[in-house]
């Protein structure tokens, strides 16, 4: 099990974390810490409670934002895959039936012929 220091608003939190994953756990705090120190500039300095739920809020809702927009690119994805879909059967039914005409022209004149004899 990994061990990281990591500092929020000048403050040092001992943190446990999955081996490996301390890179990942550092850059996230140092995420964490800007998010606070724009806070504090923007609302001045508020007791560290208050500031966990500011700056928790500020993330769900850019979870949220990034979740919708994938929800929107997901969607947008499925609609661009139905269209080119239906343009690539209407294109191959376009190719396919001439040939499918003279087929059934021949057949109609093989029966015609087999019905004459």
């Amino acid at each position: 099990m990994g061990q990281v220091a990591i500092t929020i608003r000048g403050r040092s939190y001992p943190v446990a974390c999955d081996d490996g994953q301390e890179e990942q756990v550092i850059r996230l705090a140092s995420y964490l810490d800007k998010r606070a120190a724009e806070l504090d500039r923007t609302v001045g300095v508020v007791s560290e409670s208050r500031l966990l739920v500011m700056i928790g809020l500020l993330v769900a809702d850019e979870l949220a934002e990034a979740h919708d927009e994938l929800r929107r690119t997901r969607e947008s994805l499925a609609g661009a895959e139905v269209a080119a879909r239906k343009t690539t059967l209407d294109s191959v039914e376009r190719r396919v039936a001439p040939t499918l005409d003279r087929l059934a022209t021949r057949l109609d004149d093989i029966a015609a012929r087999l019905e004459a004899d």
